[in-house]
């Protein structure tokens, strides 16, 4: 059974940093990437940062400089380290693995959310 754990949201002053983290239990899969998107209220779920299981990561232009994608692959985890967080960046943010199994099959899954709240 493949479960996604994050954590590390929380409310933050402008500027200032949060760091969130996934961890994956995949049983019998492979990772193919893993990644953070992020929903504001009234808004489309958007990418926010992947990273693929060779190290090539992606970003959202609006996080672009200010936000950083890594992995731990022997832990199957991801983090993002949001730094210069503007209230802009207020959404429910949510992690997503691209799993392989028998042969190249793609099953995507998704965590359960976590708040990131920017606010004076």
């Amino acid at each position: 059974q493949v479960q996604l754990v994050e954590s590390g949201g929380g409310l933050v002053r402008p500027g200032g940093s949060l760091r969130l983290s996934c961890t994956a239990s995949i049983g019998g899969f492979s990772i193919n990437s893993m990644g953070w998107y992020r929903q504001a209220p009234g808004k489309d779920r958007e990418l926010v940062a992947r990273i693929t299981s060779g190290g090539t990561t992606t970003y959202a232009d609006s996080v672009k400089g200010r936000f950083t994608i890594s992995r731990d692959n022997a832990k199957n985890t991801v983090y993002l380290q949001m730094n210069s967080l503007k209230p802009e960046d207020t959404a429910v943010y949510y992690c997503n693995a691209d799993l392989r199994r028998y042969g190249n099959t793609q099953y995507i899954y998704w965590g359960q959310g976590t708040q990131v709240t920017v606010s004076s």
